[in-house]
């Protein structure tokens, strides 16, 4: 078998991005306490420039899908993690409904306790993103996101929002919480978007 570099065999390495290496299970990582859940208040929404905003219980949205989506996870901690299952409804099926505006460039991410995490509506639109309600054929665990997380496999993890409330269609790329901290506004992890000093001009208006 012929070895990519010191580690790992050439079809494997070749699904790790520079700067990360392939872990045994799976680490958790988040900021701030974990939420709990009560099913009799929860709720989700999508909204801001749509059409047909949206407010689901957690039955009806999970009446939607589901959906299982196979794809690997990277952490901009260094991490990665191969062929996680996940199951949930895609974000396109909600999209669809909500019908977004045609200035409706861009998708922030409303989690609790305040925090947000921003992409493009392009970057959202791919077919693996989805909002996710377990992993590898179990419910979430409360440490990685249950009752929803969001699940976009080709950015960074952070990303992938934890214990997520709603979606706002928005004109603008607001920057979320990890992104007014320092982190890249859009974190795809082959050309290791990392931080936000790599941004160029004009990274807030491009996918």
């Amino acid at each position: 078998m012929k070895l990519f570099g010191p580690k790992y065999p050439e079809e494997v390495a070749k699904r790790v991005p520079p700067g990360n290496r392939l872990v045994k299970g799976w680490p958790v990582l988040h900021y701030g306490p974990v939420p709990k859940f009560d099913e009799s208040t929860w709720d989700f929404k999508v909204y801001g420039l749509v059409e047909n905003p949206l407010k689901l219980s957690y039955s009806e949205l999970k009446a939607l899908g589901p959906v299982k989506v196979q794809a690997d996870m990277h952490c901009v901690t260094g991490w990665t993690t191969l062929d996680n299952e996940w199951e949930g409804v895609p974000f396109r099926m909600l999209k669809e409904q909500a019908k977004p505006l045609p200035n409706a460039d861009w998708v922030i991410a409303h989690c609790e306790y305040g925090y947000t995490s921003n992409l493009s509506l392009q970057a959202m639109e791919d077919d693996d993103v989805l909002l996710a309600w377990a992993h590898g054929g179990e419910p979430l665990t409360p440490d990685h996101g249950f009752p929803l997380r969001l699940v976009v496999p080709k950015r960074y993890a952070w990303k992938s929002a934890k214990w997520i409330r709603g979606l706002e269609f928005s004109p603008t790329n607001d920057r979320g919480f990890w992104e007014e901290r320092g982190y890249h506004i859009h974190a795809d992890p082959w050309p290791e978007e990392r931080y936000s000093y790599q941004e160029q001009p004009g990274d807030e208006l491009r996918p």
